[in-house]
C-alpha cells in the first residue's frame, strides 16, 4: 500500500503491505502500464537471445508439433479431424493451445525467478505474470500469418467454410486463454513459493491437460459418456472449440459451457490474483 505525506513542501512516500483481505490491485497495476510493456518488450527479446534461428521459433514450433500430431493421430490411430484439412486442425489447433501453455508455464516460477527483482525494487507484482501473458499472445499474433495463408488456400478450394461474422469475437477468445493460463500459473507459482516440489510436475500436469482437452481430436469424436463430460468441465474445451468454429466453420459448442468456461476464467483470475498478492506480502521470507 502506498501513503503520500507531505513535509515542509516535500513529500514522503511510505510503501507498506496491503492488509489482510481479499485484494486484486488492478487499478495499481493499470498505473504501472508502462512498466508492463516494457518488461513484455524486454521478455520477449530475452526469449530468443543466443539462438540461432530467433523468433522463427515461434513459427516453427507450431509447425513442428503439427506434423508430429498429424503422423501419430492423424495417420497412425486415424483420429477424425471433423472435416478439417488435418494441416490447418493441427496447427490452429496447436498455436491456441501455446498461447494457453506458454501462459501458464512461464508464470509457475514467477516468484522464484524473479526473487532478485522483487527483493529490491518496489512495482505492483502482477505486471511480471501480465507481461508473460502478453508475450504468448503476440506468438499467437505471429503464427497467425501462416494461419492466414493455409485458410486462403482452404478457403479457396471450398474445403473450409469460417464464420467470418463472428470474428471479432477471436481477441476476446484468445485473450481468455491467456488470462486463464495466467490464473493457473500464478497460482501455482503461490503454492511453490513453499512447496517447490510442485515446480518438477508442472510439465507433465500441462501435457495431461492438453489430452483433456481438444487439441488433437475433436469433442465431435468423443463418445457421448462420463469421459466426455469431464472433457466439456474443462474450461479450455470451449475455447478450442469455438475458436475452430469460427475459424474454420467446423466445431461442437455448447452454451452453457461457453458461460461456464467464461465464469470459471473470472473466477480464477480474481482467486489467484488476490492469492498472489497476498503470498507477495512474506514471499522474501520463504524463497
Amino acid at each position: 500500500m502506498k501513503s503520500v505525506t507531505e513535509y515542509g513542501g516535500s513529500y514522503h512516500v511510505q510503501l507498506t503491505p496491503f492488509e489482510k483481505g481479499f485484494h486484486l490491485r488492478l487499478k495499481e497495476l493499470w498505473q504501472y502500464r508502462d512498466l508492463v510493456r516494457l518488461m513484455t518488450g524486454k521478455t520477449f527479446a530475452v526469449t530468443y537471445q543466443q539462438t540461432f534461428l530467433g523468433p522463427l521459433w515461434i513459427l516453427l514450433n507450431p509447425v513442428i508439433s503439427s506434423l508430429i500430431y498429424m503422423f501419430l493421430f492423424g495417420y497412425v490411430a486415424q483420429v477424425g479431424t471433423a472435416g478439417i484439412p488435418r494441416i490447418l486442425f493441427y496447427f490452429v489447433s496447436s498455436a491456441a493451445w501455446g498461447v494457453f501453455s506458454a501462459s501458464l508455464s512461464a508464470n509457475a516460477n514467477t516468484f522464484i525467478a524473479n526473487a532478485h527483482l522483487f527483493g529490491k525494487v518496489y512495482f505492483p507484482r502482477l505486471v511480471v505474470p501480465v507481461s508473460n501473458m502478453l508475450v504468448s499472445i503476440i506468438k499467437f499474433c505471429i503464427q497467425l500469418i501462416i494461419i492466414a495463408g493455409l485458410m486462403v488456400v482452404y478457403v479457396l478450394s471450398g474445403e473450409i467454410h469460417p464464420m467470418w461474422l463472428y470474428y471479432p469475437l477471436l481477441p476476446l477468445l484468445i485473450i481468455q486463454l491467456a488470462v486463464l493460463g495466467m490464473s493457473v500459473g500464478i497460482l501455482i507459482a503461490s503454492v511453490t513459493v513453499k512447496y517447490r516440489d510442485l515446480l518438477s510436475v508442472v510439465g507433465v500436469g500441462v501435457n495431461l491437460w492438453m489430452y483433456a482437452t481438444p487439441v488433437v481430436y475433436p469433442i465431435s469424436e468423443m463418445p457421448h459418456g462420463v469421459i466426455r463430460t469431464i472433457i466439456m468441465i474443462n474450461p479450455v474445451t470451449e475455447i478450442m472449440e469455438l475458436l475452430r468454429l469460427i475459424l474454420l466453420g467446423e466445431g461442437e459448442v455448447n452454451p452453457v459451457f461457453c458461460v461456464l468456461s467464461a465464469c470459471a476464467t473470472v473466477l480464477l483470475f480474481m482467486i489467484s490474483a488476490a492469492v498472489f498478492n497476498r503470498v507477495e506480502r512474506t514471499f522474501a521470507d520463504t524463497v
